[in-house]
């Protein structure tokens, strides 16, 4: 049987590839590198969307983001507020520890004159602010004016009040006032050196006290705002678990279904700081008319001042961080429990 010819093979045409068949041929599984611009721009735009997910939950859930704002707030409008009513406290009583002073008592028979001489050399030593000369004279007539006794004290036959250097301290701490009443009681002339430290003594330990319970009740109460924020975050966390679980099925890593939440711990802290922020100026706007007047009835100069504005501004995002803590202790804890079940 003869052969068709354009069936016949040309000698050496089957040690040649069909070029033809091998182009149409599918190419094998390449491996793509991913740039490090390309992570960045991917890993901003998750925070961006983990934040406007943390927002827009927030907003749809009105009452119970509110509810949550508040507890924070007077968790933290409590220390805030009586914080800045011991700075009050500290400026007013500057001036009266300014009002601390030494009496200092000559001998009797010293003259006029080298008192004021000792009253000038006084004002050269360390820790002296100034000083201040009360003669005899002076002094009997003061004591007049005040005891009502003007009568009895004409029928003396001479002045029974001995003269008197009183010494403004530049310190007024307890140990300097005593150390600067050793020094003048040591010195020639002088008979007495009172000082009257115990009030000094009290007020300095009232701001202290005050000081460390403020310091304990912020730390008391900023744990608190941790634990109000755990609770929250795992409410969540429970109420998303099937979204969890269909995240980690297609490769999601924990870092990526932890994010969101984190930023809806540090939302719930920095709002709950700016309500505490509104609610201690409130506060202090509503007692500051009655505490100005009680100044003005001690003839103070001093009013009710409010916040500084480091402190306005440190507050939320201290706030915002209590909140991240809270919602890194909730998703560490609870995040490891949610797996997929094969």
């Amino acid at each position: 049987m003869a052969r068709n010819p354009r069936n016949a093979r040309r000698p050496g045409a089957s040690a040649r590839p069909d070029k033809t068949r091998a182009a149409r041929r599918p190419a094998g599984a390449r491996s793509a590198r991913t740039s490090l611009g390309d992570r960045l721009t991917a890993w901003r735009q998750h925070h961006r969307d983990s934040l406007a997910d943390a927002l827009g939950r927030m907003r749809a859930a009105p009452t119970s983001t509110l509810m949550t704002a508040l507890v924070i707030a007077i968790a933290l409008a409590l220390p805030a507020g009586l914080a800045v009513l011991l700075d009050n406290a500290r400026t007013i009583t500057s001036d009266w520890e300014g009002n601390a002073h030494l009496s200092v008592f000559l001998d009797i028979d010293t003259s006029e004159v080298r008192q004021r001489e000792m009253a000038k050399e006084w004002q050269t030593f360390d820790g002296v602010d100034h000083t201040e000369v009360i003669t005899r004279q002076q002094a009997l007539d003061e004591f007049k004016a005040q005891s009502g006794f003007g009568e009895v004290l004409q029928a003396l036959p001479d002045n029974p009040l001995p003269p008197l250097i009183v010494v403004y301290p530049g310190n007024n701490e307890p140990a300097a006032l005593e150390h600067l009443q050793a020094r003048l009681s040591a010195l020639p002339g002088v008979d007495n050196a009172q000082l009257d430290v115990a009030w000094v003594r009290r007020l300095h330990a009232i701001l202290e006290l005050a000081d460390r319970l403020i310091g304990v009740l912020t730390l008391a109460l900023a744990g608190a705002v941790v634990l109000v924020v755990v609770n929250t975050v795992r409410l969540a966390i429970e109420s998303r678990r099937e979204e969890i679980v269909v995240i980690k099925i297609v490769g999601g890593t924990d870092g990526f279904v932890r994010r969101p939440f984190l930023y809806a711990g540090f939302c719930f802290g920095f709002a709950g700081g700016l309500l505490a922020l509104a609610l201690v100026l409130a506060a202090l706007w509503w007692l500051g008319e009655p505490i100005d007047e009680l100044l003005n009835l001690y003839n103070s100069e001093h009013s009710l001042t409010g916040m500084s504005p480091a402190t306005g501004l440190v507050l939320p995002f201290f706030s915002g961080t209590l909140g991240l803590l809270g919602a890194w202790l909730a998703v560490s804890r609870h995040l490891g429990d949610i797996e997929p079940q094969f």
